[in-house]
């Protein structure tokens, strides 16, 4: 089924955030959203076509979502879509398939991907605060993703991750 306008899918649509372990050049950017792309367009579940739709923000972050209104992804379909991220890693020089980096935005603007440590160690020096911005990767819906995939430290869970500071 062909890939759906990311925008035009519900609120309700099943969603995965991917963020590269660096930031990605055009050409890594182009190599990953084709290998992503020919995939959604064939993304089945049982046999069932998907519809399905991708957003690439950052030079970091891939999402992607599902309609299950539509459609359930299955855990192999979900599996496949996995196992295409993890081969193309090697091709793009970065991991997409992380699990515990926690991404800011950094002074300079870039986004910065570090462990949660590090970010709690950042925080204590107050190269992080109540203001930075943050990307919430767990998002597993499209409305979550529409609403805090990008908010404020003191907004989200991120917060959790703090060192305390008198000025927090």
């Amino acid at each position: 089924m062909p890939i759906t306008p990311f925008e035009s899918l519900p609120d309700s649509s099943r969603a995965w955030v991917y963020g590269a372990s660096a930031d990605l050049d055009a050409h890594a950017a182009a190599f990953l959203l084709q290998h992503v792309d020919s995939y959604l367009d064939g993304w089945k579940a049982h046999g069932a076509p998907l519809v399905s739709g991708r957003n690439w923000s950052e030079n970091r972050f891939l999402t992607v979502a599902v309609d299950q209104e539509r459609e359930d992804a299955s855990g192999c379909s979900i599996d496949g879509l996995f196992r295409t991220l993890k081969s193309i890693e090697p091709e793009v020089g970065a991991q997409l398939v992380t699990s515990g980096l926690i991404y800011y935005r950094a002074n300079d603007g870039r986004v910065s991907a570090v462990t949660r440590d590090e970010f709690t160690e950042l925080s204590g020096t107050g190269t992080i605060d109540a203001d930075t911005q943050v990307f919430d990767t767990s998002v597993t819906t499209l409305g979550e993703w529409r609403g805090r995939f990008v908010s404020r430290a003191a907004d989200s869970w991120h917060h959790s991750l703090m060192a305390s500071r008198a000025d927090g």
